[in-house]
Order: structure tokens, then sequence, then C-alpha cells
């Protein structure tokens, strides 16, 4: 039997023996792609190659790339479990070519790998081609020589690809395996097709086109080859299965879910989909946090807490007990750790996350089935109401998936509509999800070619205005007063990218003087936003474009210290730790990381220590040119969110930080001066956030808190080293005057309570006492009733007190009353006059208010409304 494992290397092995260049897989998070949540087939890594926006130095191509389908556009989650092949998670091997060869090799290198190296019957392969494409139809007939009986002409709805509404598109062709008459389904083109028997292998697109906004198509700049096949289908071929999950690498890891949710012996059939749901779920839940996405309410992070929470519900519904999802990630590694080095690398931090996510559904795990269950049972129809899909969701954290499973198994439906007029926060996270819907061919027109950077080696130099724009309009001039964008030829400016900003500074000419304020970069564009001091600037026009060059420096200083940062974070943390984004500015710096707890202040000081140490080493910056795998092959790092070609820029100080980087920096270590770390927090789940300064203001930063020192000292009337001692000694003195205060009230409370019982009335066979105590903070309140309740036999108590305009309530119900009159039903009744609400337990309830003009006639109406809630229970 050919394993998974071997079949991904015979598959990249054929392709590079062919002259394709390998090419690693990219990660799950799509790099400047705003059309994609996840990257969710072979060609995404590739797109702006097809484009002509790219140029690598290949045209062929071998991938073996993983992808996510479970959020956005293309979403399989739900059907994962109940199907042979839906998955979150899978890989797609493919082969490529940028304007290189097309169809005919295209078909002749799949027909070859699939008989020749795999030795396929030919006659279990059956073909389809897009049913205007006459050219691919004459190869696999005349060449290959496929008979008519096996091929089939099909419609653009199957044979005509496209990444998204927008982009690279083009006919295709698939390749389909006939499992064999034992298995029920048609051929392609039949209705029986959507059976298991003949199931598509492989898909050859030709890439001939690029879909406008507008639906119009025009030609790539060459014809290109797309092809995608699924490795986990076509290991179930060659492992003699119709069934993804009889592979070798779902079988092992199915066999690790039952272990580790406690199945002894065979799994029952009614078992299966839980295993097949959890064994799938634990790769894409592996592979998307070892790409840095963390579980959160929001976007990919909502999107993995998805998965890891309907995995988690299928082992608790298999029987699991505390936590099992984690124990999945050492076997996932032992199977795709060698393939996927990244994965080997983080599987321990892995491990923590998902256990970690683990601890905190299961708390509310067990009360929202414990909810769901009940209101399957005292349903009257097959529909489970959209207000408790709603309480499930808001209360407890249940996907709406997680809701629909268990309604699935019970052969039950939800009620949408109710779910969607209650369900406003999940309307908003699915807003936020659409921002990876936006129009990758947004991009500027009509302003010339893209610029030439100089800004690297100089801070001003010789220029012409190429453009101008206001409001995104080209314009014929920009008139002294006026805003807008003027866009030169060449620029010493840097545009904002990779966390640092925008240069400014000025660009004159003939005339005038236009001041820049900002510069962004869009698609090779610089574009210098501002506005024109004076005189008039047209296109043509010879400039002099010259950078704050001082500004310029503190940002350099700042970028460098991101980069130390980052080394020391790794160091001190853990190799887990990986950038999820920053900000580089003049002033300060910001530095967003993975790690999925608090960094203590031990840890904080060593990161800053070791910086610093690298500072005084005064280590040269180095910076050149590589092949990205040459690169990486020297330990570069790669920063998260950017886009890497073919030759990197890499950025070395020494062995210490190696960073692939297409910024400004410091000459060496040494111009940093030194860094100071000024905050550190959780931005998110798994994600924290550094802030930090350098250079000269770092040194500001020191002063001005030596100086907020010096005043305080001289506030507490101390010397400033001898300020923690004074303060220590302060702390402890109010300490005690607290604890006396404590006490004082407390014998307050007791005093009051004696002189308040005096004062109950007999309301239906209970004593209640009702009083206003202004002045009397929530704890003194808390302990007269608690006070009363202990001296009166069947208490019902309401005190209030206001200060300024809050309303403070607490109601005390003795245990044998508070079947008659709830605590919180009283407060509440009180509160509601006074402008506010409260709750609490039937024995004890406090509430606020914002009204205590009122609270004289709440107070008042207390003695009624027992009366007559102890009447009706009587009754």
């Amino acid at each position: 039997m050919m394993t998974t494992n071997a079949l991904r290397s015979r598959f990249i092995e054929y392709f590079k023996a062919n002259e394709h260049r390998f090419v690693a897989s990219s990660s799950l998070v799509p790099a400047s792609d705003p059309t994609l949540l996840f990257v969710n087939a072979g060609m995404v890594p590739f797109k702006d190659m097809f484009l002509g926006i790219d140029q690598r130095d290949y045209k062929r191509a071998v991938s073996a790339q993983r992808c996510v389908r479970a959020g956005g556009k293309h979403n399989d989650l739900e059907n994962v479990g109940y199907t042979a092949r839906h998955h979150t998670f899978f890989e797609m091997l493919g082969n490529f070519s940028f304007g290189d060869y097309f169809k005919r090799e295209a078909i002749h290198f799949a027909w070859e790998f699939l008989t020749g190296e795999l030795e396929l019957p030919k006659d279990k392969l059956w073909v389809t081609v897009y049913e205007e494409d006459a050219e691919a139809e004459a190869i696999w007939k005349d060449e290959i020589g496929i008979p008519e009986a096996r091929l089939a002409r099909i419609g653009a709805k199957d044979n005509f690809w496209q990444m998204g509404d927008t982009g690279p598109c083009g006919p295709c062709s698939e390749i389909f395996y006939d499992h064999g008459e034992h298995i029920w389904g048609g051929p392609p083109g039949t209705p029986e097709e959507d059976g298991d028997r003949f199931v598509e292998i492989w898909n050859l697109v030709f890439m001939q086109y690029d879909r406008q906004p507008d639906g119009t198509m025009v030609d790539l700049p060459k014809p290109s080859i797309d092809t995608g096949m699924g490795l986990e289908r076509i290991a179930a071929v060659m492992q003699g299965t119709h069934d993804n999950y009889g592979i070798d690498v779902f079988q092992t890891l199915m066999a690790a879910a039952a272990e580790a949710v406690g199945i002894e012996g065979e799994p029952s059939e009614a078992q299966l989909p839980s295993l097949k749901v959890v064994a799938d779920h634990i790769r894409a839940t592996a592979f998307l946090i070892a790409d840095g996405v963390m579980p959160s309410n929001e976007g990919r992070g909502y999107v993995l807490r998805r998965i890891m929470r309907r995995a988690i519900r299928h082992g608790y519904k298999l029987g699991a007990t505390g936590t099992f999802f984690y124990k999945l990630v050492a076997p996932l590694n032992e199977l795709m750790g060698e393939a996927y080095p990244e994965l080997d690398t983080a599987h321990q931090q892995i491990e923590r996350v998902v256990e970690q996510e683990e601890q905190r559904f299961s708390e509310t795990l067990a009360q929202g089935m414990k909810i769901l269950e009940d209101a399957i049972a005292h349903m009257a129809g097959t529909e489970i109401p959209g207000e408790t899909v709603f309480k499930l969701y808001d209360t407890y954290g249940f996907p709406v998936d997680l809701t629909n499973d268990v309604a699935r198994e019970r052969d039950l439906t939800l009620d949408n509509e109710g779910f969607e007029r209650e369900m406003t926060a999940q309307r908003e996270r699915a807003r936020a999800a659409s921002q990876f819907g936006a129009d990758y061919h947004a991009k500027l027109d009509d302003v010339g070619a893209a610029t030439e950077f100089l800004g690297y080696t100089e801070d001003a130099a010789a220029a012409r205005v190429v453009s101008l724009l206001v409001e995104g309009e080209p314009v014929d001039t920009l008139a002294e007063g006026g805003q807008g964008v003027v866009v030169l030829d060449r620029t010493p400016f840097y545009g904002e990218s990779g966390g640092q900003v925008g240069d400014t500074g000025t660009i004159a000419g003939d005339g005038f003087h236009f001041v820049v304020t900002d510069t962004q970069k869009q698609n090779g564009v610089f574009l210098h936003f501002g506005h024109v001091e004076r005189g008039t600037v047209v296109p043509g026009a010879d400039v002099s474009a010259k950078v704050d060059a001082a500004r310029r420096r503190d940002i350099e200083l700042n970028h460098t210290a991101t980069h130390l940062l980052h080394a020391a974070l790794r160091d001190v943390l853990g190799t887990h730790v990986r950038q999820k984004g920053s900000l580089v500015a003049p002033d300060r710096l910001r530095f967003d990381f993975s790690h999925f707890e608090a960094v203590t202040p031990e840890q904080l000081a060593a990161i800053e220590a070791q910086v610093n140490h690298k500072i005084r080493e005064n280590i040269e910056g180095r910076i050149y040119e590589r092949s990205y795998d040459d690169a990486v092959a020297e330990g570069a790092m790669a920063f998260f969110g950017e886009k890497y070609g073919s030759t990197v820029r890499v950025v070395r100080f020494g062995d210490y930080s190696v960073e692939l980087c297409g910024g400004t920096h410091a000459p060496s270590t040494g111009a940093l001066g030194f860094v100071k770390i000024t905050d550190e927090r959780g931005v998110s789940a798994g994600n924290r956030r550094l802030e930090a300064v350098s250079g000269g203001y770092a040194l500001a930063w020191i002063q001005d808190v030596l100086d907020r020192q010096t005043r305080l000292a001289s506030r507490l009337k101390a010397a400033p080293s001898e300020l923690e001692d004074k303060l220590d000694r302060l702390l402890e003195r109010v300490s005690g005057l607290e604890k006396q205060l404590e006490t004082a009230n407390q014998k307050l409370a007791a005093s009051q309570g004696d002189d308040l019982a005096s004062s109950a009335v007999e309301v239906g066979g209970a004593r209640l006492v009702v009083k206003r105590m202004d002045g009397a903070d929530r704890k003194t309140l808390r302990d007269t009733v608690d006070a009363l309740k202990n001296k009166l036999e069947n208490a019902i108590v309401v005190l209030g007190a206001a200060e300024g305009d809050k309303v403070a309530l607490i109601a005390g119900v003795a245990k044998s009353q508070t079947d008659r009159v709830a605590a919180g039903d009283l407060v509440n009744y009180v509160a509601g006059q006074v402008g506010g609400k409260g709750g609490g337990r039937p024995d004890m309830a406090q509430a606020g208010g914002t009204e205590p003009e009122k609270l004289d006639a709440a107070l008042a109406s207390v003695v009624d409304w027992v009366d007559e809630r102890l009447t009706e229970r009587a009754n």
C-alpha cells in the first residue's frame, strides 16, 4: 500500500524531474489578499503570478498546499463527518505553468503520472471537458486515446473554474476515477453523478482570463496552467477505498481519537461520524494555530473556535470526560511533522492552546447541552425555537453549527427566522467576515508605471511628477491650498508597509512647494499625500523630493528595535512566538505576537535586558538579497501578513536577528541607545502586545518617569530613594484604618439592627423592616440586613441609601419566607421606581438606581406590595 506521505513525495519528485520548481506550502493565512479568509486552493499563493503582478525566477512550479474550507464563501464545516470526502483541512497537490506550457503538456503530465507513475488502470479513468473547449477534447481523444464513452462535455457550472467573483479563471478538464460497480453512482454529467462510484481526483484549469468586477473577462498576459489533485482523494484510490476517512492518515487519527475519548474495542457505526469529525478537525485546528491563528470571537479566530468546539462536542458525545482533543496533536505531528516542519516546531504550543480552549469550553458545554436537551424535550413540533438557539450562542458560546449538529442527529430543524431576529451579534460577525470579500481589482489606474524607490540609500532625490490625484481621481493641476496625492517616477519616500509608517517631507519644483504628510504604496506605485503650500503642481514637472531625515532616523531605530524584540521574545518565551502585526512610528513601536498567557514581569525584564545587551554590543546591520529558499535556509524569519517573491531582502544583525524585511533600519544596534518596554497586555485570545520606545524617545520616557518620581517624593515628604518605604508605611496605615472602619461599621450595623428590629411590622405572618439609611455603604447595608435576619424570625428586610445621584438597595428574606417572597423580586420592585434594576439570590439581592428623589415613595410602597404578595401565596 502506498502511504499518503509516500504519495505526496512521489507527486513532487515526478514534477521536479520535469523541470518544475518545488514551492513549499504557504501559510493558511493569505498574505496580502483581502478576498480570502483562508487559503482554500493550491493556486492561491500564485495568484499574482497569474495576473502578471508578481515576477519570479521560475515558470513551472509544483506544490503540496495545505488548505482550509471552513469559513466565508468556501465552507464545508457542517458536512464533515457525514460524507466520504468533505474536510475542513486538506492537502492540494498541484503543478503550475506561468506562461510556459499549456493544455497539451498539462494533459500529458496528468495522464503519465496517473497511469505511469501510479500505474492506475486506464479504463478506470474518465474525463470531462468544458463544452466549448474543442482543443482540450481533441487532445484527450486524439493524443491520449480516451474513448468517447468515457469523455463528457460539461457546462460552465462545473467545468469553468474561478477563484472568486473576480480574478484569474478559465475552462477546465477533470479526471475521474471509477471505484467500481459495487458502489452506487453514475459518471459525470449523468443524473447519478453525485454518487460515490465516480470520484473527481484531478482538475486541470487552463487559466486564460482575468474576470473584472463588472463581469467581463480579459486575456491574461500569458495563458497558464493551474492544476489541483486532492491528496486525500488520490490516497483513497491508491489504498483501495472510496472513503477518504479509510486512508492511513485518518485511520491513525481516528484510532488515536477513540483511545483519547475512552472507546475500547472496535468503534460502532454510530460512533464513526463523530470520530471522523474529531480526526478531521484536529488537522485544521493544529495547522491554523501553527500559522498563528488563535481561537477568538472574531474573524479567522472565530472560525477556528467553531472548528475546535464542534470537535470537542463530538468527543463528549463519544463519552470523553475532561480534556482529550489536545492529545491528538502528538499523533498528528508524527504523521505530518516531517512534511510540514512548522507543525513539528509548534506542536507543544499547539497542545497548550488546544487544552486551554478545551478547558474553557468544557465549563459551559454541559450547561448548554442541558438547556438544549430540556428545550428538545418540551418541544411541541420538530423545530428548535430561534430563542433557544440564540440563548445557547449568547450565553454558552455555542456556535449555531453545534446546535444544528444536534438537531441533525435528532431529525430536527432550527427556527432560522426566529434565530435571525434574536441573533444581532451573529450578524455583526457575518459583516466582519465580509471584509474578506473585498475587490481584488481595487487598484489605481492611469497613474503610470511602478515608482522607482531610492529610499534605502537616499533621503533626497531629483524626480518628475507623473500624475496628480484628488479623492482618487486624476487631475491636471493641484493649486495652492489644495490637498491631494502626487505620484513621482522615482522617490526617496518610504511607503507605509510592513508596519513601518510612511515618510513625510517636501516635494518642491519651479514655483511650487508640496508638503508630504504621508506616503502610501499600492501595487508598486508610491502615493505622496499632502497639500500645496504655495504655487501650482502639474504633471511632468521636475522636482526635488526630500524626506524628513530626522523623523526617518527615529523610525529606523524603532524598526530595528522590533527585530531585536522579536528575537528576544522567541528566546525567552519560546519559538512558538510569531509576529502578529506591528506599528513602527518615529516616537514609539508596537509589536503584536502570539503567546497564550501574560508575560511575567521577570520575563519582561529578561527580554528588555537581552535587547539592551545586544545594543551595547553594537552589532553591525547587514542588508542583502537572497532567494526566498536560501534566506529561509539561513534561518531568516518572515513577518506576519507580508508577501514575498522569489528574491527577498534579508536584514541581519549578526546571528541574533535575521528577518525578511522591506523596511529601513539603523546601521547598527548601538544607534538605538537603549530600548524601554513601556507596556505589555493581551489584545485577543492567544495574542499579546508590547509597546516600547528607543533612542531619544526612550531617554525622554525615562526622564518623565524620574520627574514624576521626584514630584511624588516631594508630596510625600521623602527622598526619592525612600519613596518605596514611605509608600509601604502609608499603605500599611491605610489597611489598618480600613479594618478599624470595617469593625466600626459592623458594630454600627449590629446596633442599627437592634434599633430597626423594634420598627418591624407584622405582615402576613412575616416581620417586615423597611428603612432609609443615607450615608451607609453597600457592605454596611448588607451587614445590617444579616443582623436583622438573625434577630427577627420570618424577617423580610428592605434597606435603601442615597448618595448624590445614586441609590443603593438591599433586600433580605429569611429562608422560611423565600417560597413566599423572593429577595430578587422585591428589590427589583423597589429599584424599578428609582430608575434601576438588580438581582441576586432568593434570600439576598441588591440593586441600584439613578433617581434618589423617588426613594422615599418607593420604600413606602413596600408594605402594600409584600402584603399583596403574601396574600396571593396564601390563597
